[in-house]
This record gives structure tokens, C-alpha cells and sequence, in this order.
């Protein structure tokens, strides 16, 4: 502390009495406030004290020369006072406490002359016994309170606060310390004030309505936009039911056409029907009088034949009874369906709303250039090309409501207790299927002879063991005879199905190998991704591979795009899909985000899209054309485990962990319909701790209805959409 230097030399000899001890502290309290009076009081009083006391013994008291500054704080001006704050900001530097470094709080001074906090100190001493200043021997006993310091550092602390107070703060301040106020002051102020008052409120309300009416116009023109749109939807629904009902004429007119067609015919059989039955008559009665004269069939026969003549009429009516019942009957099956596809319509009438909107909206300006260009479009006059995609889209959607099953196959083996099918696949011509999973073999069946043999003689007409687990197949789309497999030592293997024997093995991945697959364009190529963060791709023409990407996580699954060998999909444990040119592989042309946990598997519906799996119990749609996501499909679960993906080009189909398989329609984001596993076994199979089964594999037929699927049971079910 700065005032220390006015230290109170310690004595080797005690106080001889009170008087003594009072007048030294008496001197000491003297030299402090001095000390105090140099940054507190008007600097002609400093310089009087000073001179005072620098005739003292002490060496380290300062000589403080007289300066020519006003002779009170009441004469600074405004400018000198400002330039004062600058010197109180280096005093406050010797108002701290040596301990705390703060402000000291409830000054006691010592023995030796220092000042500390009391708090400060007390702890201190509890420690130690000296000072902490000069480390002069200190007890409890000589400490003594600095009253006159501590009103020195509260009238300082008051004069700094007052210093960065408000205005308002400073008035109300100078009130409650008394300072007078005449009532015409106070009326001028109080004037002034509920005029401030009446300016800010006037101003807040300013504000308010400006706030208010800028919302209003953001919302007018929201509402303005959403009416055109609106307007411009109730146009093109007004232009498509008017094309519709032209349509349902034409096609009202051409059944009338053909049923009059129809009776016509019908007409011409009955008027021809008569004439020849007249004319079997005449005959008849020709020939038996011929055969009457010959001693032929006898007379009384004739009678018989009219009798079957009526006989027969009556067949023939009841017959045309018969087909007129089944003609009501097929007509009442035709309206049933009717109202079944009308329900489902209902069911999920605001995807189907939006697919049209989106459809007519992007396609509404485009009518001629898509009838000119794409000639699978039904070309219909009046038809926009939006309504002729999305009446393909509500007829595709609504023809199909369940799943039958038409064949099971049992893949139990006595030798292996798991029986999971991690894939499943068909061949070139989707004559035949395979099947691997963890018993270690490729299984290939018959489909034909699977679909016409009872379920329990199934047996597969190939069947080759491998040294692991598998976790993917892949047919090649060229060669009918090849299909590749990835296990779980991270070995890719090319098999010959003709011969039961590997082509190519290649085991460059350091971990497991979750999925292989042959390039549609290309034969000789294929692609992988194992555990080991590495995508390689091969060639069956090579022993290494030829192209080798590095990823920062986990890879899950790996696609070509069926109408390039160039580009690839790669679903990857950190939640993406890295769609890349093999062309150039430092970077992936588009990273596609949006999947909350691990891409488990990717599968491409066309060029152009994309489908991706993930374990976030989610299924995403893609275009990868332009890098932009177009659909995400809920319904199913999948949490943890592989569960199969499989698309064609209108329908997603994948497993669940619930041991139910999920049909999408691409164009809507909620299940088609859903088939669930179920047999005696499985339930045993849970009565016994078998635990809860999950769907593991999934397989279309290419643009077909019929699909493969396959459990963690072993069990595999052809299922064809039904309505």
C-alpha cells in the first residue's frame, strides 16, 4: 500500500502506558491521512501539510512542490475535472488490498502501518503471524480499525459511482442526500418530464403500428401468393376435369359403338339360327324317309330328336342366362374394386394431392415438348402431360392393395443353427435366385420349380460353400453363369454357378466386406466397401484392384448407376451417400444428406434417382441428375439390423424389424401395403427365447409384381402385389 511508507517503526519494547500508546497511534493515524489528504483534498492544503512534514526523520516521505491549480474542487472547470478521472483511475491502484488486490473492504490497520481488509487479514493470520507487506511479526492483537480510512475509500467509491451513474440516477441521488429544490423547479421539471413522457409514448406507438403494418403486408402478400397459386391449381383442375369428362364421352360413345356392334352380331346368329334349324329339318325328314326305305333308323327316332332339339334350345337359354348372371357378377367384382381404389384414394388423398400439384405444376408449361419428345406418353387430346403422369401414378398406386404369398421355401439346415438370408438375388434372366447369409453357402434355386413343387421338397440346384459368413450377392447382368459375393473376412469372390468353382478372389480389405456389386454397362467390373473405410473397384480381368477410395467412416453399402460404369453410390456409416465419378475420385461429385444414423443400403430406380436405406427407420429418394432429395418414406422399422432394400421402377419395397415387408409407391411418401412373416415355427421358435425376427432380405423381379423375400429364420416367401 501506498501510505505504508508512513510505517510505525516496531519497538523492541512494549507501550509504557495507554497515553503513550494512544499518542503514537495518534501520529500514525496523522501521517496516513496526510498521505490521503495528497489525491483527496485541494492541492494548497497538500503542499502546506507536506511542508509540515518534510522537515521529519522519515527518508522516504516525498517533497511535493506547489503547483498553480484553483484552490478547491469547486473552481476546476469541466475540463480539468474530466482530465482528474484519469488520476483517480491511478489511485484506485493504492485503494487495493495487498491480499485481495480488491478495494479494501472494512479497513484495520496494523502495527507496522498497513492497511488490509479485515477478512483479509484474519485468514491470513490464522496461517501465518507476520505481515504480509513487510513480513514484520504480527498477531491479532495488533490490528486496529481504520475508521478514518474507510471513510475516505466510501466517500471515493460514492464520488466513482456517481461518476458513471445515469443522469436520472444522479438527480434521484442528490435528492435523498437533501440537496433543495424550489417548487417552480420541480413544476418546470415535472413539465418537461410528462412531455418527455407524452413524446416517448407517441414515438412507442409510432413504432408499434409500423411493426403491425409491416406484418400485415408480409402476410397480405403471402396470402396474395397463396391465392394465385390457388387460382392458378383451381385452373388447372377446372382445365383437367373438363379433359376428363371429354374423355369418359369418347370412351361412353366407343362402348355404346361396340355394344351395338355386338348386338348386331348377336342378331345375325339369331336369324341365322332359325333358317338352319329349318333347314336340319328338312334334311332330317330327308333322311330318315331315305333311311326308312333302306331299313334304317326307325321312324319313332325322329320324335326323339325333336325332343333333344328342345333339350337343347333350353341349354342354349339357360347358357345365355347362365352368361348374363356371370356379366352382373363380373360387374358387381368391377364395382367393388372400384370403391376398394377409391378408398385407398382417401386413405392417402394428401400425398396423392401433392404428387399432382408437383406434377402438373412442373409440367403444365411443357405439354407440346413432352408429347414430341417422349412417345410412351399416352397422347390424349385435351391431356396435359402432368395429368398423363399422374394418371399413371394413381393407376399404378391404386392397383395393388396386399401381398400373396405363392410359394415358401424353408432354408433350415440341420448342420446350422443361424439361417439369417443377408441377400438374395435373381440372375440375368430372372430364371433362377440365389440366397447367402451366415451359414457359410450360396444357395441357388429354380424359381419355376419353387412355384410348382409342394414347400416342403424345395432343394437348390447349386450349392457352394465358402469359408465365411456372407453378407452380400451380386448376379452379373452379362455373363448368366457369374455372381460375386462379399464375407465377412473381407474377401470379394467371383463364382462360376456353372462349375461350382471361385474365378477371381481378391482380399485386399483389411475388415469385413458389407456389399459388392457388377456394373449393368460393363461386365468385367465391380465394386466394394468394406468395414476398412475403403471402396475398391475391380476387375475380373485383374488380380488387384484397380481403383481404391479412402473414406473417413465405415462403408455400408456400394451401387452402380445402371447406365454408366463411371458413377457410383456409396452409403456410409457417418449418415451420407457419396455419389462419385470413378473418373475422378478426389472428391465425390455430391454428398447427399438427410439420414439421421448409418446408410445401410443404396439402390438406384433409374439413371436418374436414387433410393437409400438407413437404420433411422427411413427410406430417402434422390435425383441425383440434380443433386436435389424428392421424397422420404416412413412406415417400417428399422433400428439396428439389415433389413433388405429392393426398387423396380414405381415401387420400393424393404424389410422391417417387425418381420413385415414395406411396399412404397415412389410417388408417396406412406406404405402401399404390408405383408407380415408368420408360421407355426416362428412362433415356437418365440415361445422358446428364440427372440423377435426381422425381414433381412428383399428382391423384385425387374418391372414385375412378384418379389422375393427372406427372414432371419431361413424362411423365403414369393409374394406377388395383388388387388
Amino acid at each position: 500500500m501506498a501510505w505504508s511508507v508512513f510505517t510505525l517503526r516496531k519497538e523492541n519494547r512494549s507501550f509504557g502506558s495507554l497515553s503513550l500508546f494512544l499518542s503514537k497511534f495518534y501520529f500514525i493515524l496523522s501521517r496516513n491521512f496526510v498521505y490521503l489528504s495528497l489525491h483527496t483534498s485541494n492541492p494548497k492544503t497538500v503542499t502546506k501539510n507536506m511542508e509540515e512534514f518534510s522537515t521529519g526523520t522519515d527518508p522516504r516521505v516525498p517533497a511535493v512542490k506547489p503547483d498553480s491549480k484553483p484552490s478547491s474542487l469547486e473552481e476546476v472547470p469541466l475540463e480539468a475535472a474530466s482530465a482528474a478521472v484519469s488520476e483517480d483511475a491511478e489511485v484506485d491502484k493504492d485503494l487495493l488490498c495487498p491480499i485481495c488486490m480488491q478495494i479494501i473492504k472494512d479497513a484495520f490497520l496494523t502495527s507496522c502501518g498497513h492497511s488490509f481488509c479485515y477478512m483479509c487479514i484474519i485468514t491470513h493470520l490464522r496461517n501465518k503471524s507476520d505481515c504480509p507487506w513487510c513480513s514484520q511479526f504480527l498477531t491479532n492483537n495488533q490490528l486496529f480499525p481504520n475508521i478514518l480510512l474507510d471513510k475516505l475509500l466510501k466517500k471515493t467509491s460514492a464520488r466513482q459511482i456517481s461518476k458513471t451513474a445515469s443522469p436520472v440516477e444522479q438527480f434521484r441521488q442528490a435528492l435523498q442526500q437533501g440537496y433543495e429544490v424550489t417548487i417552480k423547479e420541480l413544476d418546470n421539471l415535472l413539465s418537461l418530464l410528462a412531455e418527455k413522457k407524452r413524446k416517448m409514448e407517441q414515438e412507442e406507438a409510432e413504432r408499434n403500428m409500423q411493426i403491425l403494418l409491416d406484418f400485415l403486408q408480409c402476410l397480405r402478400k403471402q396470402k396474395v401468393d397463396e391465392l394465385n397459386e390457388i387460382q392458378t391449381d383451381l385452373q388447372f383442375i377446372k382445365e383437367d376435369i373438363n379433359s376428363v369428362e371429354r374423355h369418359r364421352v369418347d370412351l361412353y360413345r366407343a362402348r355404346d359403338r361396340y355394344s351395338v356392334k355386338l348386338r348386331m352380331l348377336g342378331d345375325d346368329s339369331s336369324t341365322r339360327k332359325p333358317w338352319s334349324s329349318s333347314m336340319d329339318k328338312n334334311n332330317s325328314g330327308i333322311v330318315s324317309s331315305s333311311l326308312n326305305i333302306r331299313g334304317g333308323m326307325p321312324a319313332g327316332n325322329l320324335q326323339n330328336k325333336k325332343i333333344d332339339g328342345k333339350t337343347q334350345l333350353s341349354g342354349h337359354v339357360s347358357q345365355r342366362k347362365d352368361a348374363l348372371s356371370g356379366a352382373d357378377s363380373q360387374g358387381f367384382n368391377q364395382s367393388g374394386l372400384s370403391v376398394a381404389r377409391k378408398k385407398r384414394i382417401h386413405a392417402q388423398f394428401n400425398d396423392l394431392q401433392e404428387c399432382y400439384l408437383q406434377k402438373r405444376r412442373q409440367l403444365a408449361n411443357q405439354l407440346h415438348i413432352k408429347q414430341e419428345s417422349d412417345k410412351n406418353v399416352i397422347h390424349r387430346e385435351g391431356y396435359n402431360a402432368g395429368l398423363a403422369d399422374f394418371q399413371s401414378v394413381l393407376s399404378t398406386f391404386t392397383q395393388y392393395s396386399r401381398l400373396r404369398v405363392i410359394a415358401e421355401v424353408r432354408l433350415g439346415d440341420l448342420f446350422h443353427s443361424a439361417n439369417i438370408v443377408s441377400s438374395i438375388e435373381f440372375d440375368r434372366d430372372d430364371e433362377f435366385f440365389a440366397t447367402a447369409g451366415v451359414s457359410r453357402r450360396i444357395k441357388v434355386f429354380d424359381l419355376s420349380m419353387v412355384l410348382n413343387e409342394p414347400a416342403d421338397v424345395h432343394c437348390p440346384v447349386v450349392e457352394m460353400s465358402t469359408r465365411s459368413k456372407l453378407s452380400c450377392l451380386s448376379w452379373n447382368k452379362h455373363w448368366k453363369n457369374h455372381i460375386a459375393s462379399s464375407d465377412y473376412e473381407g474377401i470379394v469372390t467371383v463364382w462360376d454357378v456353372t462349375t461350382r468353382q471361385s474365378l477371381m478372389e481378391y482380399e485386399e480389405h483389411e475388415k469385413r466386406a458389407w456389399s459388392v456389386d457388377f456394373s449393368r454397362t460393363d461386365p468385367s467390373m465391380l465394386v466394394s466397401g468394406s468395414d476398412d473405410c475403403k471402396v475398391k473397384v475391380w476387375c475380373t480381368k485383374q488380380e488387384a484392384s484397380v481403383i481404391n477410395i479412402d473414406m473417413k467412416a465405415n462403408i455400408c453399402c456400394v451401387k452402380y448407376n445402371p447406365g454408366s460404369s463411371n458413377f457410383i453410390a456409396v452409403g456410409s456409416a457417418d449418415h451420407h451417400i457419396h455419389y462419385y465419378d470413378l473418373r475422378n475420385i478426389s472428391s465425390p461429385l455430391h454428398v447427399f444428406s438427410g439420414h439421421k444414423k448409418a446408410v445401410s443400403y443404396v439402390k438406384f430406380l433409374s439413371e436418374n434417382e436414387l433410393a437409400s436405406a438407413s437404420t433411422d427407420s427411413t427410406l430417402r429418394l434422390w435425383d441425383v441428375k440434380e443433386n436435389l432429395p424428392l421424397r422420404t418414406f416412413k412406415g417400417h422399422t428399422n433400428e439396428k439390423n439389415f433389413v433388405g432394400l429392393t426398387v423396380n421402377s414405381e415401387y420400393i419395397a424393404c424389410g422391417s424389424e417387425t418381420n413385415e415387408v414395406y411396399v412404397y409407391h415412389k410417388e408417396i411418401s406412406k406404405p402401399v401395403t404390408w405383408h407380415r412373416f408368420g408360421s407355426q415355427e416362428m412362433e415356437d421358435a418365440d415361445e422358446d427365447g428364440g427372440g423377435s425376427h426381422f425381414i433381412s432380405a428383399v428382391c423384385w423381379k425387374s418391372d414385375s409384381p412378384t418379389m422375393l423375400t427372406a427372414n432371419s429364420q431361413g424362411t423365403i416367401k414369393v409374394l406377388v402385389l395383388a388387388a
